[in-house]
């Protein structure tokens, strides 16, 4: 296979653990700290998971552990969307699998949880490894989006563990796929299987985060991905000074990717979902709020800008949301009449006379692709496909025809052309930034030393991530101590909590006091390329948010 050369050097690429985990294997020891309980919901969360629940976290520090060089094999499991990283936690894992002992086996379940569910698996050996070290993509064993949640799957992947004599699973995923983690971990100790199950905190769009799991992996390289792009793109308006540029950024739930973008990048204007939901911004106001901003420019004259707009915006827009929640709730009810009709007119007149009088409002309001776009495919749960929606372009008319009406009544004199752009897939796979090799590394050896410590249910934890990796904390939190209960197909279930913008938290404060300015001022800022060779200042920074939050 032909590579690039920078994939030839960043093979060759030593990750930076924490010094703690620098030590021999043999010498490390794991350390049992407080107990824990879950973030809500504790009484309901602790009788689901009487043998994972309040579980302490741990830590580790310099001590024997006799049991480390035990045989040992391991299988690991790739969930969910790719995020940059996911090969150098499987490379943490098995270099630590195998400074423990040499004959440990590293079995790499392919295609995601069903990989387990089917019994597909591929021996992972060093020769097999060097060809991923350092590099994006799941492509390694590959991923999925199969759910572990029923008993009768748990069974089968407690007998394909014990065929192959594996130990311990280590399942690399979001915040559903470390849901899937604990309720398996605690059915492998209900049944008394002997099988641990340890994971490991992954999604570019940062909502798998707390105390402890200061930033999933591959945020840090998606941002910065995402953020060069955007940066190009504010050096191509300020030099031509004739385009709007509107761009939405991936980031299903949680605004993290467009908040840290705009910090690195300094837009014109950014909208955060968690403001608008707190504010109550109705659609026709944000509309109303661009419209403002570009004829303030346009005073000065700039008729140029880029705004950055969430994925998730429209579920945050509260009439959006509601009659989102409503067309979904009438789609499951009408499902048969509504796939009898054919024609897309006919379908968006179904259903515009199937709704309440304020969603029939806010439905009328929208452009006709838009409202086509509300009706696609659902989900698997049922709900509207969110990614789908062309959420820059419906801002970007609306603005426009906003901008119409104030030029008749003398408010704007300037000229508007606009151009769309949607940032995701190009970030999901990125090569990896430094600080990301050696976390995501950092996590996979770290995950190695749970099992190692005999633990089961735990989330790798690497903590005091603003310093430099010398300094940064190994340890372990139970998956337990990060979940709450949610309403999924009419019922109650267990799920880890999303972590969305702290509206009080320091990144978006330090947001909210500049965003005037970059408004109506031309502030934009030029991130450039992913750099691996040079300065630390520049090769080895964090993102801006966790600098940030953790700023002394």
């Amino acid at each position: 296979m032909d590579i690039s050369p920078l994939q030839r050097v960043r093979y060759a690429y030593q990750p930076k653990l924490p010094a703690i985990l620098r030590e021999n294997i043999a010498d490390v020891a794991p350390i049992l700290g407080e107990k824990t309980s879950s973030a809500t919901d504790q009484e309901a969360i602790k009788a689901l998971f009487p043998h994972t629940y309040g579980l302490p976290r741990v830590s580790f520090s310099k001590g024997k552990n006799d049991k480390i060089a035990q045989k040992r094999n391991v299988g690991v499991i790739l969930s969910g969307g790719q995020a940059p990283g996911g090969h150098n936690v499987i490379s943490g894992l098995f270099d630590a699998l195998k400074a423990a002992n040499p004959d440990n086996t590293l079995y790499g379940f392919k295609g995601g949880p069903s990989g387990i569910l089917e019994d597909s698996y591929k021996i992972i050996d060093s020769d097999f490894l060097q060809a991923y070290r350092n590099t994006g993509g799941f492509d390694i064993i590959g991923s999925g989006r199969t759910k572990l949640e029923t008993a009768e799957q748990f069974e089968v992947c407690a007998q394909v563990c014990k065929k192959h004599d594996i130990n311990a699973l280590v399942i690399i995923g979001g915040d559903d796929s470390n849901t899937n983690a604990a309720v398996l971990a605690e059915y492998f100790l209900a049944k008394d299987h002997g099988i641990q199950v340890i994971g490991c905190p992954k999604t570019i769009d940062g909502d798998l985060k707390n105390e402890f799991i200061e930033v999933s992996f591959g945020f840090d390289t998606a941002t910065k991905t995402y953020s060069e792009l955007i940066g190009n793109i504010e050096r191509d308006a300020n030099s031509a000074k004739k385009y709007w540029h509107f761009i939405k950024l991936m980031g299903r739930s949680a605004s993290h990717i467009a908040l840290e973008c705009a910090l690195e990048t300094q837009p014109n204007i950014c909208l955060v979902s968690e403001e608008v939901e707190a504010r109550k911004q109705s659609l026709v106001s944000i509309v109303d709020s661009i419209a403002q901003a570009v004829a303030k420019r346009a005073d000065n004259g700039n008729n140029f800008g880029v705004v950055l707009i969430p994925e998730g915006l429209v579920e945050f827009i509260p009439e959006i949301k509601s009659l989102i929640e409503e067309i979904n709730h009438l789609l499951a009810k009408e499902e048969a009449a509504f796939n009898a009709l054919s024609d897309t007119a006919a379908r968006i007149s179904f259903v515009a006379s199937h709704l309440s009088k304020a969603s029939q409002d806010a439905f009328t309001v929208l452009p006709e692709e838009i409202k086509a776009q509300l009706l696609m495919d659902r989900d698997p749960h049922g709900n509207v496909q969110v990614s789908r929606i062309e959420t820059d372009k419906l801002l970007a008319a609306m603005v426009e025809i906003r901008l119409k009406q104030m030029r008749k009544d003398g408010s704007y004199k300037g000229k508007f052309s606009w151009m769309t752009h949607f940032f995701g897939y190009e970030g999901r796979c990125a090569f990896p930034t430094n600080f990301d090799a050696d976390y995501c590394y950092s996590l996979g050896y770290n995950a190695y030393m749970l099992i190692a410590g005999g633990l089961s249910g735990y989330l790798s934890s690497v903590t005091n991530l603003s310093a430099s990796a010398d300094s940064w904390q190994a340890g372990g939190i139970p998956i337990t101590m990060m979940m709450n209960m949610e309403v999924r197909h009419g019922e109650k279930k267990p799920v880890i909590k999303k972590a969305l913008v702290e509206l009080d938290g320091a990144p978006f404060k330090y947001f909210a006091a500049h965003r005037d300015t970059w408004a109506v001022e031309t502030c934009f800022t030029y991130p450039g390329a992913v750099q691996y060779f040079g300065p630390e200042e520049v090769c080895d920074r964090t993102t801006v948010t966790l600098a940030l939050e953790q700023a002394k």
